[in-house]
């Protein structure tokens, strides 16, 4: 049977009046020894991880899988009973998953755009959630998020790590402790190789294999002009978010975490461009931003082109690809290398440690306890958004000078440093430096978790919908 988003939360709301036993068998604490029931949705690369990580946990079954594709979807039954022996449910449409008695928990490695609904109604059905980064696709839809799992009191989950890793932890301490004294800022950045995701003359057949509406889900049904259905539309507006959102998250997560703030930052600007790709692509893949803390600013950059026409070298950031690097007065740390220097670059201590996230979901679902969870979906909200303020300065950019990105960045020497890595790297692949787009300062209002006096900011701030799959407001 096959149903609305309306008449699914109609068919709930009747179900949480008349029929509290199921809720209640959901909702309860599991024991030590209880199996522990998840449905995975979201049959790609990432969902492969989720069924490794959950199944292979004592006392931990895949209950069910799903995915509008057909053939992905029957690939993951066979691998979860090839692997541990039993096989699992399978169910193409997340709404008809939502109407089973026979999981306790949704496992969401979906694109972010299908993550707001299922966490959603799985909370409302009395599930747990362990959701895929970044949080939302929209700011505001990601308040709903935490908005259910609070009234409904869900254990939700967010999936950057590196809360759970051993070797960032360790690293917190060691800067809260004052040891390298005060922090000054902080720079984020990925250097990851990216290419073309093609640019054809005529849609691309959808495979029958496929529910494209169902796929399409809350974002724009269009015909697809690039060369893969999957994945690559995250480099697309529709759907994804980009490098600084996608990737980012994780190293704004570490820089917000080390500060303790909790907000949006008081200002946002972004810089950057799609550059050299002529293909469906929207999002750059080459940007910096600042993000304007009381506490330090957070600045972030991203690289998805190589470091120079004719090298296959990628960009880095004081020799490293991928990290955080929080410069304190006595010195820097990468955080996710654990490697701390001086400020004349000499290694003065290092840390290393393992990762267990999705076991530390597990653990808490066990103790029911939310303060068990390592990254809440409040922290995964409150750092998500500021990935996508960045964004919203970079979407409503003008083409714009070199001396105009420095002018509008004033008086910010570190920003003005990143600015000179943007260039140099603009040169090294001939790019005109005007053809950047440049992003306004937005000021942040930060108890509404939106952008002062700025309408069209404010629209990207909610996000669109597409009927019937509207993410609903949820009040506490």
């Amino acid at each position: 049977m096959s149903f609305t988003r309306r008449q699914f939360l109609r068919r709930s709301s009747a179900a949480a009046a008349t029929l509290a036993l199921p809720m209640v068998a959901h909702s309860r604490v599991r024991g030590a020894n209880e199996e522990i029931r998840i449905a995975v949705v979201g049959c790609g690369v990432r969902g492969g991880t989720h069924v490794d990580a959950f199944g292979s946990q004592a006392g931990v079954r895949i209950a069910a899988v799903c995915d509008p594709d057909r053939e992905r979807l029957a690939a993951f039954g066979k691998r979860v009973e090839a692997k541990y022996g039993y096989r699992p449910a399978e169910v193409a449409d997340v709404r008809q998953l939502m109407d089973r008695k026979d999981f306790d928990v949704l496992s969401v490695a979906t694109m972010q755009y299908w993550h707001a609904l299922p966490t959603i109604w799985a909370c409302e059905t009395g599930r747990h959630v362990y959701v895929e980064k970044p949080l939302a696709h929209f700011i505001w839809e990601g308040r709903q998020m935490v908005n259910a799992a609070r009234k409904y009191n869900r254990l939700v989950q967010i999936g950057t790590q590196a809360r759970s890793r051993r070797t960032d932890q360790q690293v917190v301490e060691y800067i809260h402790s004052g040891a390298l004294g005060k922090i000054q800022y902080i720079v984020c950045f990925a250097n990851k190789a990216r290419t073309s995701i093609g640019k054809r003359s005529e849609p691309l057949p959808i495979p029958d294999t496929l529910d494209y509406d169902l796929f399409c889900g809350p974002a724009r049904k269009e015909p697809i002009y690039r060369n893969r259905i999957q994945y690559d539309c995250s480099f697309t507006w529709n759907m994804g978010d980009g490098e600084s959102c996608n990737q980012g998250v994780h190293e704004v997560d570490v820089a917000r975490w080390l500060l303790g703030e909790t907000t949006l930052p008081r200002r946002v600007m972004s810089v950057g461009g799609r550059f050299l790709f002529d293909d469906a692509g929207d999002v750059p893949n080459t940007q910096i931003m600042y993000y304007d803390y009381p506490s330090a600013p957070i600045l972030y950059e991203v690289h998805n082109l190589r470091a120079g026409k004719g090298t296959n070298a990628m960009p880095s950031y004081r020799g490293h690809g991928v990290d955080t690097c929080v410069q304190c007065e006595g010195g820097y740390v990468m955080m996710h290398a654990g490697l701390v220097r001086d400020n004349d670059g000499k290694e003065i201590k290092r840390f290393s440690g393992g990762e267990d996230h999705f076991g530390n979901f597990v653990r808490a679902l066990r103790s029911g306890k939310r303060e068990d969870l390592n990254a809440d979906v409040l922290d995964g909200h409150l750092s998500t958004n500021i990935c996508h303020a960045g964004n919203i300065s970079y979407r409503l950019g003008q083409r714009a000078s070199a001396a105009e990105v420095r002018a509008q960045i004033g008086d910010l020497p570190v920003f003005q440093e990143m600015v000179d890595r943007y260039l140099d790297h603009l040169k090294a692949h001939e790019i005109e430096p005007g053809e950047s787009l440049l992003g306004p300062w937005l000021d942040c209002d930060l108890p509404g978790e939106c952008i002062k006096d700025n309408a069209p900011a404010n629209e990207l701030v909610k996000g669109f919908y597409r009927k019937p799959f509207e993410v609903p407001e949820v009040t506490l």
